[in-house]
């Protein structure tokens, strides 16, 4: 696969492009996102399904300046996806050969399960869950993908979406239209053979508008999309009124933006229906769909399309790109576990942190690599935004604020007072300070010395089998948490 890839997919309301750039043989970036909502399906509702001039010329314009951008970041590939906008449309011919002759641009029309089959895929390889259903509500459609225990079951589109709803029955008072319209769809759903799951992940620009407004209401401290969660029972009354908006200024005091404010209505109406009707508990908010998805099944094609397994896409990006020594990395994992495993008996954290201590003494030296001095803090950020792919949210916040107390004393309950309620007990993170603390001590040289711990009570005996004056001095400055003594033989 080329290093560099482009992924453009032609939506019903926007159009959307990522380049993604390889870094290993899984691993890769996002090097550029760029959006235009050029609303190809306006109007077509009302002329028998045919796109208009004026917007297919809008859509033109915008494939145009993608190509360019494209091109500039040298990408060799490109990998161009159009869903129920065009396969829809009578006249998509026109459009899709114009722009193959015009910008040498070919144009795949996907059906409606394979572009549900795209979230699912994009949502299973990147966030972390495997039992869910994918919703993806677009212009024209909305995708459904059902997945089980890792597994795809069951991918289906129904002919639901915001534009098409909107110039059906908003644009003609006609709510209780609206709504039979959604729940006769909605049949096709519940006379599946096929469990419904309680969580859903929601994927397309409606949904995660949704989610920026519930985020903003709930004074979530951390600006992350991707991955966000949230009880639907706290948030449905929510989207009902949002749904039943009477203007403009209406929409502005839920916050919802202006570039939202001619379709929310219509997209929290749809939303609001299939969570009541399909029963939904949980929501998880999607930053990636049908572009990402389409890229993933290329990447993966010989191990169907799905990473292998222990491997985490966020952790191995980061480390082909700050270029850190795999050695180096390997024993601070290795060494971080030893550690983990030594004082269980007295820490008495749960195993989930002990994956967190491995990946975050993997990663520590990343503030280094930004700049020495601050190192920790520098990583703080980057880190929090980094793990971006198949973390939970209180994932990569304990393992930033683990990697920003390494070397350093333990951290206060003020250190972790703004991402307090993601967090775990503040002896947990005392902890998890410490842990980290002593594993790079181990290795302040940088020789990966060969060591032994054993517990006795309250004291950790440490044998090196080379001593070093440097190490056995940062190891005696510890903090260590409840007076644990440390002893190097």
């Amino acid at each position: 696969m080329s290093k560099v890839t482009t992924i453009i997919d032609i939506g019903s309301n926007s159009m959307r492009m990522v380049v993604l750039q390889k870094s290993s043989r899984f691993a890769f970036s996002l090097i550029n996102e760029t959006k235009s909502r050029v609303k190809i399906s306006e109007g077509c509702y009302e002329n028998d399904g045919n796109l208009q001039e004026i917007p297919m010329q809008r859509a033109y314009e915008s494939l145009k300046s993608f190509l360019n951008i494209s091109n500039a970041l040298k990408s060799r590939k490109i990998i161009c996806v159009a869903t129920s906008a065009l396969r829809d449309a009578p006249n998509s011919n026109i459009f899709i050969s114009k722009i193959r002759k015009d910008l040498g641009l070919n144009i795949k029309v996907i059906d409606g399960e394979k572009e549900a089959y795209y979230g699912g895929v994009a949502a299973l390889n990147l966030l972390h869950d495997d039992t869910f259903v994918t919703v993806d509500i677009g212009g024209g459609s909305t995708e459904f993908c059902f997945v089980n225990k890792g597994k795809v079951e069951k991918s289906i589109s129904l002919n639901i979406g915001t534009v098409r709803i909107k110039e059906l029955y908003f644009n003609k008072n006609d709510v209780d239209g609206a709504k039979k319209y959604i729940l006769d769809n909605l049949k096709k759903i519940l006379d599946l053979e096929i469990t419904i799951p309680k969580k859903v992940v929601g994927i397309g620009g409606s949904i995660r508008a949704l989610s920026k407004i519930v985020m903003a209401k709930n004074q979530y401290p951390l600006d992350i999309l991707h991955g966000y969660a949230y009880q639907v029972k706290n948030e449905i009354s929510l989207f009902d009124r949002i749904s039943r908006a009477k203007n403009n200024e209406d929409l502005k005091s839920f916050g919802v933006k202006k570039d939202r404010f001619d379709t929310i209505k219509e997209g929290a109406f749809i939303f609001k229906t299939i969570l009541d009707e399909l029963k939904i508990d949980e929501v998880v908010t999607s930053g990636v769909g049908v572009r990402e998805g389409a890229y993933l099944t290329d990447l993966l094609r010989n191990s169907n399309h799905k990473f292998p397994e222990n491997f985490n896409i966020s952790v191995r990006s980061l480390l082909d790109r700050f270029q850190i020594d795999e050695k180096q990395s390997a024993y601070l994992g290795n060494n971080a576990k030893k550690i983990f495993d030594v004082l269980k008996p007295i820490h008495n954290l749960d195993n989930k942190f002990r994956s967190l201590l491995v990946i975050s003494s993997k990663l520590h030296s990343i503030g280094s690599t930004l700049n020495f001095y601050k190192s920790n803090d520098n990583a703080f950020d980057f880190i929090l935004n980094g793990l971006n792919y198949d973390f939970l949210h209180t994932s990569r916040v304990v393992v930033a604020h683990t990697i920003k107390f390494s070397k350093k004393s333990l951290p206060s309950r003020n250190d972790i007072l703004k991402y307090e309620d993601l967090l775990p007990s503040l002896e947990v993170m005392q902890w998890m300070s410490f842990m980290i603390s002593l594993n790079i001590a181990i290795n302040q040289d940088l020789s990966r010395p060969k060591v032994e711990y054993v517990l006795n009570d309250d004291t950790l005996q440490i044998t090196l089998l080379n001593k070093s004056f440097l190490i056995e001095s940062n190891i005696e400055k510890l903090e260590s948490p409840e007076d644990l003594n440390i002893k190097i033989w």
